[in-house]
């Protein structure tokens, strides 16, 4: 009778028989514990439900439900050296946080793929900054969403709701240490190096498919991780490739990285990563990345420019969106209410204007979606790559030279993924702002002259024509998928006839 071969054994063979030699030594990621779904009641829901978000969505309208889990388990806090290599340095401490799954109620309408996002904790809450971006998508794809607390936010969810949100620690497992990178260099309560193995745990439990877990009962095949942020730097370099399951699969299947930024610390007594450490290089890895890079985040991005690459052991594809400006009104839809913001005494500005201070001069917040269309079709090219192999499409850089970027007649860049805004415009989008805070990130437009749109545009049908053209071009190559080329066309040919 042969000896049973254990998980990690097998792992190893897996390992060795697809040559990843770099994860020899990884053991596979464990399934955590799950809890839920955490009932609903009146006085204890989910905080930023996405009927609650500051664009609510009505996901029954959709076929979608809503559910939030707890897991649980254990995870070891990491160093990380300057030659990448990543060693333990704290094991085994207990964790428990919360995840927030949105899916088709039926399984039959479900993809197959789960967009994982690491919410962004940069107002110290839960912020789902890419479900703004890419919710309209997910909701027709069938894909689910699940959308990830980091220890940063943790606090302000035990604030919300201290009992629904009681069981929630990342507790400092050596917490009379100190070091230069926790707060007021003494004891921190909250160690945020233990998030990585809870990142690699929530794809295992995704995949696993047992009863209780998160997506049980939904055939799971592709799980993708996403975020606003440096979490994924960090993930991708560091845990990438000791991240696999008992198979030897990786346990995520692809990324898409928003403007790729700089690597998060690794654990709360690590120094920032200096701007010329090989380790803000997003690396090779064996399943795709692509990178969405808007306009006005080209000048800084530039440093970490890497080329297109269809070989297997470093799949990658950057877009950079000319005429976009770093963020707009559709990566604050995904806030928390005003309401959920208060009562956590966090909130800013206005529903209108999230700020608490204006531009000079003041500005709208930009309903322009084009960065959103980019992220659609990025997110349709990353799925059809892993799910069926179809080489995404490869894209122009915009043109920088001497470090300014090259602009065209109409103040817009030259080169990179190029939509109506740009090709057909009224009007020029600025993608930087005058005045404190986040203005240098928000874009405005300065529109054209009545007699310039004249002589561009002679009639209503001649700018159109240009429009439509434009629309085909980039749907043909793409850069974006039919339905939104649909909703371009309609809206800009509403656009033209005001014009």
């Amino acid at each position: 009778m042969k000896p049973a071969v254990s998980s990690s054994q097998s792992l190893r063979i897996a390992l060795l028989m697809s040559g990843v030699s770099a994860v020899l030594c990884a053991q596979a990621v464990s399934v955590p514990k799950t809890t839920g779904a955490i009932p609903v009641a009146a006085g204890s829901v989910p905080f930023m439900a996405a009927a609650n978000n500051l664009e609510p969505t009505d996901l029954s309208k959709f076929g979608y439900v809503e559910e939030e889990f707890i897991l649980s388990g254990n995870a070891n806090v990491y160093d990380w050296a300057a030659d990448g290599t990543v060693t333990v340095k704290t094991p085994n401490a207990p964790y428990a946080n919360r995840i927030l799954v949105r899916r088709p109620a039926n399984p039959a309408r479900f993809s197959g793929t789960v967009i994982v996002e690491v919410t962004n904790a940069a107002r110290r809450y839960d912020w789902a900054m890419m479900w703004g971006y890419g919710r309209d998508y997910f909701l027709e794809h069938g894909d689910a969403w699940v959308g990830l607390t980091t220890p940063g936010a943790i606090n302000s969810l035990k604030k919300f709701n201290p009992t629904r949100y009681a069981a929630l620690s990342m507790e400092n497992p050596t917490p009379a240490a100190t070091c230069p990178g926790a707060d007021k260099n003494g004891p921190s309560a909250i160690e945020e190096g233990l998030r990585w193995d809870y990142y690699s745990q929530v794809a295992a439990a995704l995949k696993s498919g047992g009863a209780g877990q998160p997506m049980a009962g939904f055939n799971v095949r592709r799980v993708f991780m996403t975020t606003q942020g440096g979490d994924i730097t960090t993930f991708i370099n560091a845990f990438h490739d000791r991240s696999r399951l008992a198979n030897g699969s990786p346990a995520y299947d692809g990324y898409l990285v928003r403007d790729p930024p700089a690597p998060s610390r690794i654990n709360q007594c690590a120094q920032g990563i200096a701007p010329t450490d090989s380790r803000r290089q997003i690396k090779d890895i064996d399943v795709p990345v692509i990178s969405v890079v808007a306009q006005g985040e080209v000048p800084d991005a530039m440093k970490v420019r890497k080329p297109d690459s269809d070989d297997p052991k470093g799949r990658y594809r950057l877009y950079e969106i000319a005429g976009a400006a770093h963020i707009d009104s559709f990566a604050y839809s995904g806030l928390p209410s005003f309401d959920e913001q208060n009562l956590i005494g966090l909130g800013q500005g206005t529903p209108d204007w999230p700020f608490n201070l204006k531009c000079d001069p003041e500005i709208a917040l930009s309903r322009q979606p084009l960065l959103m269309y980019a992220f659609h079709g990025a997110y349709r090219n990353l799925d059809e790559w892993v799910a069926k192999g179809i080489l995404p499409p490869k894209a122009a850089r915009i043109e920088v030279k001497d470090g300014v970027l090259v602009m065209d007649q109409f103040g817009h860049a030259v080169g990179g993924v190029r939509s109506p805004w740009v090709d057909a415009p009224v009007e020029t989008v600025v993608t930087t702002s005058p005045g404190p805070g986040t203005c240098r990130e928000l874009g405005h437009t300065v529109p054209f002259e009545a007699a310039r749109i004249s002589s561009l545009y002679p009639s209503a049908k001649d700018r159109a024509s240009k429009v439509n053209d434009s629309v085909d071009r980039a749907v043909s190559a793409r850069y974006f998928t039919q339905t939104d080329g649909n909703k371009m066309k309609a809206a800009l040919a509403k656009d033209s006839a005001v014009h």
